[in-house]
């Protein structure tokens, strides 16, 4: 396993990272799609701006460690779900029963194929975990 380096430090500002749009279905396909053109493997991250536990995923993933990783091997699609109103049929499109609690990471393999379902919600508490486990968790599903 790759090691976060000692310089990796999270910011101290969280950005507006979900853009509170409706995606459609074909919309998210294609994203699939595009990244398997890429030979990359496709990262859907369910989330949004009020969830401070999708905003520390979200700072984890920036670390420049992890950053270089995701950039070789994945492309990240953030999907909005509001307050749970917005692109929930979306996670049922990819395997998972519609269900709240987010963060949801759904990591696919080169065919599209989810990888994760069992454990997606994993980082729901991403608050309250150590950086390295999530670097960890994402490593075990790159193919």
């Amino acid at each position: 396993m790759i090691k976060l380096n000692s310089d990796d430090q999270m910011p101290s500002i969280m950005p507006s990272l979900y853009d509170e749009k409706d995606i459609s279905r074909d919309a998210l396909d294609s994203f699939i799609t595009d990244t398997q053109r890429k030979k990359k493997q496709p990262l859907v991250l369910f989330g949004s701006n009020w969830c401070p536990d999708a905003q520390c995923l979200d700072a984890i993933l920036g670390l420049p460690t992890f950053k270089v990783f995701l950039r070789q091997h994945f492309v990240i699609m953030r999907i909005d779900v509001g307050r749970y109103t917005r692109n929930m049929s979306l996670m049922a499109a990819l395997g998972l029963p519609s269900q709240e609690g987010i963060p949801r990471v759904i990591i696919l393999d080169l065919n599209g194929e989810p990888l994760n379902l069992e454990s997606n919600d994993q980082w729901r508490s991403a608050r309250q975990s150590d950086p390295q486990d999530i670097f960890e968790y994402v490593q075990t599903f790159k193919k």
